[in-house]
Order: structure tokens, then C-alpha cells, then sequence
């Protein structure tokens, strides 16, 4: 995906990832940005000790990202059992247009992949058994994603409208 925001936390640049890829926010995150670690020290820490990396819920990308339009790359991690990790390419910090409703996403391909779906493997494995008919996981996995999963699937707009409603508040 390729998506625009204006000056946020990371925890809310998170929720514009997860709402422009189409996940539903059911895990654990955190961002590596020049060998610093940024996650939510709440829920990063719950269970396995104390977190050890800064706060994204009170650090704003102006803070950390340069200024003008320097790219900077850097690491999003969502799900740390599936581990999907995501390598952003921050294309620097372009004026806002006045007439954009932000934040927007501007390109993407293919669907995303389902929750708990194994990370990449576990992906991969699920759109071979969609593909094949024989596969013996294909009846399962094909009530599992619904009739209506296209995997080819992608919408920059309904992606966009999804992206500016936000993730439902569930603290």
C-alpha cells in the first residue's frame, strides 16, 4: 500500500496501516526506525515483562522522521506469531493539500491477508488450497476466507473511506 497521512503518532500511523491494508487490529505491533523500537508500552507489555523501547502512543512521526523530502526506511511489525513484517518507505513529508481529505490511500495490490492466516507461509499455503480444488484443506479454507475473498482484490478507495472511519475504539 502507499498511503499519505499528515503529522500523527505512530499508534495512530499504525491504525492507518492496519485500516489501509484491511486487518482488524487483533495483535501486537511495534516499529524499528534506526535501531530504535517503538510500541505501545501498555499492551507490549502485558504478560512478558516490561518493554524495553519507546512510547508510539506519545511519539509523532515530525519527531522522529526528517524533515522535507529525505526518505527514510524503516520497519512495521504486526503479529508477532505470523510475523508480518513490513518494510515502509517514508517518501518524506510533501505540503498538505488543503483540498485532500487525509489521511489517503493513494495505490495498493491484492487483498489482504486474512488474520491468523500463518504469516507468509501460511498464506501461501491458503491460496494454494483456494487454487485446487483436490488440495485437501481447500473446502475448509474456502468456508474460512468466504465465497467472497479475491486474493487478486484491492480498492484504493474503499481502502481510503476505511482508513479515515478509523479502528473502532477498543480500549
Amino acid at each position: 500500500r502507499r498511503i499519505q497521512v499528515r503529522d500523527c503518532t505512530l499508534d495512530q500511523l499504525h491504525e492507518h496501516i492496519q485500516t489501509a491494508m484491511g486487518w482488524e487490529n487483533c495483535h501486537l505491533h511495534e516499529f524499528d526506525i534506526q535501531g530504535e523500537r517503538y510500541g505501545d508500552p501498555q499492551l507490549l507489555s502485558e504478560g512478558v515483562g516490561d518493554f524495553v523501547g519507546i512510547d508510539s502512543t506519545k511519539t509523532r512521526l515530525s519527531d522522529i522522521l526528517p524533515a522535507g523530502t529525505q526518505p527514510l526506511g524503516f520497519r512495521y511489525t504486526y503479529d508477532f506469531g505470523d510475523g508480518w513484517d513490513h518494510d515502509i518507505l517514508y517518501e518524506g513529508r510533501p505540503p498538505c493539500d488543503p483540498q485532500v481529505k487525509y489521511p489517503v490511500c493513494l495505490e495498493g495490490a491484492n487483498a489482504c491477508p486474512p488474520e491468523d492466516s500463518g504469516g507468509v507461509p501460511g498464506y501461501e499455503n491458503l491460496l494454494e488450497a483456494l487454487r485446487d480444488p483436490k488440495h485437501e484443506d481447500h473446502e475448509r479454507l474456502c468456508e474460512w476466507v468466504g465465497d467472497d475473498f479475491d486474493p487478486a482484490a484491492f480498492d484504493e478507495k474503499a481502502a481510503t473511506k476505511a482508513m479515515q472511519r478509523g479502528l473502532p475504539d477498543w480500549r
